[in-house]
């Protein structure tokens, strides 16, 4: 029932529409292809990706799934959206003509389904862009701090509640540039970074970092930043 409830239709319909041109690099997933490189190393820094079991929750196309994947990971990639996963395997399905070892498995899932089919399973938990989509972001991070090892490290990334983001992510992406489709983005659901920390520690985890994702559109460029008053990128561990 937990999964049931925590889940969005209109959010999964929305995505489900932009499955199809998800790896079109200057499509509608655009910004996704321009910050994964950094996300992906941002993972990389915290966690030797080499042979580790990480999950990839809310994983979309998989974009980071085969990224991780790429730098050695074992990736169990979950999203409840049906069209997205099938474009996912099937990318891999292309992916694995020239890469055959990328060892991914997409799945239909919940988080409340994998925390319990899973349990501390993972030596990495990676949650992108996800939390400001779903009714319950508390029961979310709960969910991903059970799937977690000891050890473990979970890593998530969000839009801050400010008004530079209001402008940059709804007003300038989604009304001026139409980068993104209007709607893809519900202000009062955005989470500051000391909400977000604040939900990590209440679920047992012990928060390391915060950092900015700073992102230009016109050039393409992201890099990580001290500025989090857009998009931030955080970390926490499960402790030993």
């Amino acid at each position: 029932m937990q999964a049931a409830a925590n889940v969005s239709p209109e959010e999964i319909a929305r995505f489900g529409k932009l499955a199809a041109r998800w790896w079109d690099p200057d499509g509608e997933s655009r910004p996704l292809h321009d910050l994964n490189p950094v996300r992906a190393s941002y993972v990389a820094a915290r966690v030797d990706l080499r042979g580790a079991r990480v999950a990839d929750v809310g994983c979309g196309g998989g974009l980071l799934s085969e990224a991780l994947a790429r730098a050695g990971a074992r990736v169990t990639g979950i999203d409840l959206g049906e069209k997205v996963i099938e474009i996912a395997r099937l990318h891999l399905h292309e992916s694995r003509l020239e890469t055959p070892d990328l060892a991914i498995d997409y799945r239909v899932q919940s988080s409340a389904g994998l925390a319990a089919a899973e349990p501390e399973g993972f030596d990495a938990v990676c949650c992108m862009e996800l939390v400001e989509h779903v009714p319950d972001p508390e029961a979310l991070v709960k969910d991903l701090a059970r799937m977690a090892k000891p050890g473990g490290v979970l890593v998530m990334s969000t839009l801050n509640r400010t008004p530079v983001a209001f402008g940059a992510a709804i007003l300038g992406a989604e009304y001026l540039t139409r980068m993104l489709p209007r709607g893809t983005h519900h202000y009062a659901q955005f989470l500051k970074p000391s909400e977000l920390g604040r939900l990590m520690r209440h679920a047992g985890l012990e928060v390391e970092d915060v950092s900015g994702l700073g992102y230009n559109p016109i050039n393409r460029k992201a890099w990580l930043s001290r500025i989090t008053a857009v998009n931030y990128l955080i970390s926490a561990r499960k402790p030993a």
